[in-house]
């Protein structure tokens, strides 16, 4: 594992999950001392929503104080560099754990530090989080420039952009994201990258405010992105279509992202986290 990730260990034996969302997008998060050796079969197991508890990720928690680190490894068993509302959700597991209701801290992931605030709201479950997803990089390129052309069923693509906080993301703008087949297209696109990305299909509903869907890698179909979010609106942002802060509205709810500006260098996660529930799980 990267050197900001929890070091690789023993099998885990019984272990004590609390399940999260961002905006649907649904996670498992457990502390360990290390990442077990199995951390992939494990996730694939936990997360199967027929025959395990069911979530789009596992995350791997070391609490170390004034920092935390987290490993994430998808519902398919990749591991992932970041996720923006996997983030906000760790944070939150993290507050719970420690009896805090807010909480200020510098989460290690294998993308770099990534600085959180935690705030209370009137409800006990639903706390609302920030996160510095740190700049915006170029991505990854596709295979070919025309890789689009061969794609059954995608829309006009009006524009596109890649981009990368970590994790690599494509940005396609289209006229009706709520038209497109994702679970045909999503799979159809990731594979003219050789890594794998995520594909978002964006739309500009008004002012400073996008309409997203989501094809996510390791995960597929999902109800919210948060590095998506981050990218989509920092892309948007750039050619002149949105402000410096922008609503991202997704299946699961909307999110507002801080566009990274020559003041600002790096662009910030806004949005909730809500508990779901405590598990315990006899054989790990």
């Amino acid at each position: 594992m990267p050197s900001e990730c929890p070091s690789v260990g023993a099998i885990l034996g019984p272990m004590h999950l609390t399940k999260h969302h961002g905006l649907g997008n649904d996670f498992l998060v457990t502390f360990v001392d290390e990442v077990p050796l199995d951390a992939s079969a494990t996730a694939i197991r936990l997360c199967d929503r027929r025959v395990g508890v069911g979530a789009d990720g596992l995350i791997f928690g070391l609490d170390q104080g004034s920092t935390a680190t987290m490993a994430l490894f998808n519902s398919d068993g990749s591991s992932a560099e970041i996720s923006g509302n996997g983030l906000r959700c760790f944070v939150q597991a993290v507050a719970m754990r420690r009896g805090v209701q807010n909480l200020e801290i510098d989460v290690a992931t294998p993308a770099g530090i990534r600085p959180c605030l935690l705030e209370s709201t009137n409800d006990v479950d639903v706390a609302f989080a920030s996160a510095d997803m740190g700049p915006v990089g170029p991505g990854d390129k596709p295979d070919t420039d025309s890789f689009l052309d061969d794609i059954e069923g995608l829309p006009v693509v009006r524009r596109w952009a890649t981009g990368a906080v970590g994790n690599p993301h494509l940005v396609l703008e289209v006229d009706d994201p709520d038209a497109v087949d994702l679970a045909a297209v999503g799979p159809a696109v990731e594979g003219h990258f050789p890594n794998g990305v995520n594909v978002h299909f964006v739309r500009v509903d008004g002012e400073d405010e996008v309409r997203l869907r989501v094809w996510e890698r390791g995960a597929g179909i999902t109800q919210a992105c948060g590095s998506g979010a981050t990218v989509s609106a920092q892309r948007l942002h750039e050619w002149g279509a949105v402000g410096e802060r922008v609503t991202v509205s997704m299946p699961g709810g909307s999110a507002i992202v801080d566009a990274s500006t020559d003041e600002r260098p790096t662009a910030v996660l806004n949005g909730p986290a809500t508990f779901v529930a405590s598990i315990e799980v006899p054989n790990g």
